[in-house]
């Protein structure tokens, strides 16, 4: 008995050390990040932080059910849900996957070559995700596609610390030209004002910031479109441009699809935004994403009355520190 109870005063005694390494990280990160609600980030680094508990938890929770200290279904059930919380936190985010999807861009004539559009988005660098391991392993990934160009659907940040220029530098490595628009955590709200940081290290990382501009391709065109929440998606200009291509619209908010006027070519929308849900409950999750997509976008291609527009489920993660059953995803939409 004796040292049944040594053992786990030892186990409470880590728990508490790491707990407080937690709130110590947190706070210090929290000093460093560019944000307008300090304590909403502490609140979020320390559910960020706090989370390496899961795994002492995780383990003492087998320990406990083999000396006594739990029954075998209390032991069980902890072990269950640590278990799957762990790998929400710390191994499905890093399971980077790669889509294919193939797009007939003129449904009355095929591209003579076809072209592979990388589209990601939701790199959220900052409170939760970004680190330079994962933007190493989403350029490699990019890099073994061989894109002909890559599109990144907004939300670059999610409150960054002021090293965004150092941090975004593996994007260099890129072996294709990089487009580029905001999205709304990139923006003054619901971001912090890091418009110029962000600016500044795009341009000093070979980004190409598109919103408002044209790209002209052999065989289409495309535009870069302001953030919808930021009240920068008016494309009632649209029909006064070129007609003669189709046309590939990025911007960060599939709903901005809506507001797509009526061309002589049915175009094709890149955009992020909803992480597809980023965690994946029955019914909580079709709850949340209401919220999020007024249209009802997820994941996928969907199609409207003037476009189509496609998803991507992004790569990084806001508001809690994990992704379930919704891995962080790079799309190649071949262009056919």
């Amino acid at each position: 008995m004796t040292s049944t109870t040594t053992l786990v005063y030892l186990f409470w005694a880590l728990f508490a050390l790491l707990a407080i390494w937690a709130i110590a990280q947190a706070w210090k990160s929290q000093a460093n990040t560019a944000t307008i609600h300090p304590f909403k980030a502490v609140v979020h680094l320390l559910a960020y932080y706090l989370s390496y508990l899961l795994i002492p938890l995780f383990v003492f929770s087998l320990i406990a059910g083999f000396i006594g200290y739990y029954s075998w279904h209390e032991a069980l059930f902890i072990f269950l849900i640590t278990g799957v919380m762990i790998y929400a936190r710390f191994i499905e985010p890093h399971r980077i996957q790669v889509q294919h999807t193939q797009y007939q861009i003129n449904p009355d004539q095929a591209l003579s070559k076809p072209v592979k559009i990388a589209l990601i988005a939701d790199l959220h660098i900052g409170l939760f995700s970004g680190r330079e391991k994962q933007l190493k392993l989403i350029v490699e990934k990019l890099n073994q596609q061989a894109p002909d160009l890559v599109v990144v659907a907004g939300d670059w940040t999610y409150e960054p610390e002021n090293k965004l220029v150092q941090e975004l530098a593996v994007l260099k490595e890129i072996q294709a030209p990089v487009y580029s628009v905001n999205g709304n955590h990139d923006e003054q709200y619901p971001g912090p004002p890091i418009q110029a940081l962000l600016k500044e290290a795009l341009i000093q990382n070979h980004v190409m910031d598109i919103e408002g501009q044209v790209v002209d391709f052999e065989e289409f065109r495309l535009l870069g479109i302001g953030d919808l929440w930021a009240g920068k998606a008016d494309m009632r200009f649209m029909p006064d441009l070129p007609q003669d291509k189709p046309w590939v619209i990025l911007s960060h908010n599939p709903d901005t699809v809506d507001m797509v006027p009526k061309l002589p070519l049915r175009p094709l929308m890149l955009s992020g935004h909803t992480h597809g849900g980023q965690v994946e409950l029955p019914w909580l999750t079709n709850y949340v994403m209401k919220k999020v997509s007024i249209l009802g976008h997820k994941k996928g291609l969907y199609q409207h009355e003037h476009a189509d527009v496609f998803v991507t489920v992004g790569t990084g993660m806001v508001g809690v520190p994990f992704r379930f059953r919704v891995p962080p995803t790079i799309d190649i939409i071949e262009l056919i």
